[in-house]
């Protein structure tokens, strides 16, 4: 049965926090370490970290919710609100449950649904990128770059763009994201080849045919060139034979926007089908490297792709916020998609 729209969006969430929380314990593990672990097939589901039995999020998860509630805050202001002030407001309100002070320029930004919860005021690894530009009070853009970043800070949190707009909108929307603490082309162009996917395979298209409207739009970006490589390079993968995870470590290790995206592609287009979540994110995490933002980037792909019902009950059920990520997923659906007025726990500023 194909899913709904409205089970679509809550997949992307959610298959992007299980794909997070299933990297989270070997994030800074080498695949042989993995294994001398967990056995020969590595990792094969949830396993320990941040003091619980399994299913804990990481700063993606917190980043993308953050980036969700900026959006809909943006929108209660207004449908001409600047969009990007809101989600940089929101990223300041994330570094306040990160034990950091916003800088003056952010104002009070202690309020709001998500900030209220206790359960999003632990550090689960913040970048070092993301805290820096954040602390810093200043607001990057593309061709005002407030580093030389490329680091997948910027990539992770990108889905929900893809969530409230579509086509050339979703691409542009999550570059704008990524740039305001990433300043490196290939840290935001991914991002936003992300965020377009996600739109694409919303709408209802194949990860193929997303991947050629994504690549299109790249083409017409400045510096694109490393990310259009890595798309490339992983299309070629897929296509030439089973995946294993000696394949998959020649894209990188996902520590910089455009591997995290390649290893993503890769682990999406070798796992295609509705019954094949698990093994595309168990895929994801079985490597050297920044095992939780390739985990949730994947996840996002293929919950986008086959919506919730595709993802296993256990999974959900042992998976940190998931309530909270289903509401989100929902206020997305309702107010972007729908014609409902946006909730009052997110407040136009």
């Amino acid at each position: 049965m194909t899913p709904t729209l409205r089970e679509r969006i809550r997949g992307c969430l959610l298959a992007g926090a299980i794909g997070d929380a299933l990297g989270a314990p070997v994030e800074f593990a080498s695949l042989a370490e993995i294994v001398d672990r967990f056995g020969p097939a590595g990792l094969t589901g949830y396993a320990p970290a941040y003091g619980r039995d399994g299913g804990a999020i990481t700063d993606d998860t917190q980043m993308t919710l953050f980036t969700a509630e900026g959006l809909l805050r943006a929108r209660a202001a207004g449908v001409d609100a600047e969009t990007d002030a809101f989600v940089q407001r929101a990223y300041w309100r994330w570094l306040a449950t990160q034990g950091h002070e916003p800088p003056a320029a952010a104002g009070d930004v202690r309020d709001g649904w998500l900030f209220d919860l206790d359960d999003l005021h632990r550090r689960r690894g913040p970048g070092t990128t993301c805290l820096t530009a954040l602390v810093s009070g200043q607001v990057g853009a593309v061709g005002r770059p407030v580093n030389c970043s490329k680091g997948c800070g910027g990539i992770m949190r990108a889905a929900p763009a893809g969530i409230v707009a579509t086509g050339v909108a979703a691409f542009d929307l999550g570059v704008r994201t990524a740039a305001l603490t990433h300043g490196h082309p290939s840290g935001y162009l991914a991002a936003g080849v992300h965020a377009l996917l996600v739109a694409e395979l919303l709408a209802g298209a194949g990860l193929d045919a997303a991947l050629d409207v994504a690549v299109a739009q790249l083409r017409d970006q400045d510096g694109h060139d490393e990310t259009l490589a890595a798309i490339d390079a992983a299309r070629r993968l897929a296509a030439e034979g089973p995946p294993t995870a000696l394949r998959l470590a020649t894209l990188g290790e996902g520590w910089v926007a455009e591997e995290t995206l390649a290893i993503a592609v890769y682990a999406a287009l070798s796992h295609p089908g509705p019954h094949e979540v698990v093994a595309g994110l168990l895929l994801a995490v079985n490597h050297d490297g920044d095992t939780d933002s390739t985990g949730s980037v994947t996840g996002n792909l293929l919950g986008a792709l086959h919506g919730v019902p595709a993802l296993p009950r256990n999974l959900l059920d042992d998976l940190e916020l998931a309530t909270v990520l289903t509401t989100v997923a929902d206020d997305l659906h309702a107010v972007f998609h729908g014609t409902a007025p946006v909730p009052d726990r997110y407040p136009p500023r």
